[in-house]
């Protein structure tokens, strides 16, 4: 069985790319917090590659920003490639499946509102308005 699942906050802005017969693919890194503290008492941040397909990768590139949380269900992949110095490379990475948009570009958007304004609209109730 091969199943991921993880939550953190992307690194930077995912990256939309579309293959020769126009599949959308995008892009990005998460940076994953481990559960428990090293020998310093310090958790340390793993950064994980993840990869989503068509319809996905549009809302991810639409909705998600540098420092949103998601949470990512998918399948680890690993894959390789010769590099132009002849080096072999290898590529390990999260294929999503699945992909919540814990906090998205619009959770940044501050809106304040005072409380009097609140206060303001309240209507005093009498036992007439009462329905009861």
């Amino acid at each position: 069985m091969n199943k991921v699942i993880l939550i953190g906050n992307l690194t930077k802005d995912p990256e939309l790319t579309t293959t020769n017969s126009g599949v959308s693919v995008c892009r990005f890194t998460l940076a994953v917090s481990r559960r428990f503290a090293n020998a310093e008492g310090e958790r340390e941040t793993d950064f994980i590659n993840v990869v989503v397909w068509r319809v996905l990768a549009d809302n991810c590139h639409k909705f998600l920003k540098k420092g949103s949380k998601t949470a990512v269900v998918g399948n680890l992949q690993t894959r390789s490639y010769d590099a132009n110095d002849g080096t072999k490379r290898y590529i390990t990475e999260v294929v999503a499946e699945e992909v919540e948009f814990i906090s998205t570009k619009n959770d940044s958007a501050v809106t304040t509102r005072s409380e009097d304004d609140d206060v303001a609209k309240l209507e005093p109730i009498t036992d007439d308005n009462l329905p009861f």
